[in-house]
């Protein structure tokens, strides 16, 4: 495999990180662990910021040496996330290092939880939150690429909750996530709604996000 790959001192969590990001305990080489990855769960784990990085390293207990999703694509010549986009900020790499594709490694697979039941806005955080971790965040556009990979199925709503929130003057994550990465859709402003329509985020199948009323039924994405 004519790429260089990136291993990452990373620790096990509880909570939802560790619903987000599995732990693989059997060793393979990246390219086998791209292949698990992606058969049993999204994909091999991005790192989607700084403020993701230092969580993996601050609130997680055991450290292991696994493979993550970071790659150096030869033809482009930039480092890339599996499966989704360029890596543009690589502040967290002080605590990885390069490493042959070959060698055996445990590893950490995005773990994206597609629910195709069609539910409110709250019933879909209730579901997520009583049988999984919460709804998903999305922070950085390769997170955002894999979840729109996710949904495109035709059985799937033509946009899906994620667990954007507008309360008081501002949009969060429910699950408190930053938010700093945006892909709204360009055809809609979603500042400027009536103080209690359209107050809930979703994810359409071209990867924009909406700002729908928190009524609607949609199927949503859980982690």
């Amino acid at each position: 495999m004519d790429r260089i790959l990136f291993t990452v001192l990373v620790f096990i969590s509880t909570g939802t990180l560790a619903a987000k990001h599995v732990f693989i305990s059997e060793k393979m080489s990246w390219d086998k662990a791209q292949v698990f990855c992606r058969t049993h769960h999204t994909d091999l784990s991005p790192i989607s910021n700084a403020v993701e990085g230092r969580v993996f390293k601050e609130s997680l207990s055991g450290i292991q040496t696994g493979w993550v999703g970071l790659y150096w694509d030869v033809t482009e010549l930039k480092w890339k996330w599996s499966g989704g986009a360029a890596d543009e900020d690589q502040g967290w790499l002080n605590d990885c290092w390069v490493s042959d594709s070959t060698y055996a490694y445990r590893f950490f697979c995005l773990n994206l939880i597609m629910v195709q039941e069609e539910k409110t806005w709250e019933e879909a955080l209730e579901h997520c939150r009583g049988n999984h971790g919460d709804l998903t965040s999305l922070l950085s556009e390769t997170g955002n690429l894999l979840a729109q990979r996710e949904i495109q199925d035709p059985t799937i709503t033509q946009r899906v909750w994620v667990g954007l929130r507008f309360l008081g003057d501002t949009w969060l994550w429910a699950n408190g996530d930053p938010l700093e990465f945006q892909a709204w859709t360009q055809t809609g402003d979603p500042d400027q709604q009536c103080p209690v329509q359209k107050r809930c985020g979703a994810l359409t199948k071209q990867g924009e996000w909406e700002n729908r009323d928190c009524q609607e039924k949609l199927n949503f994405i859980c982690i």
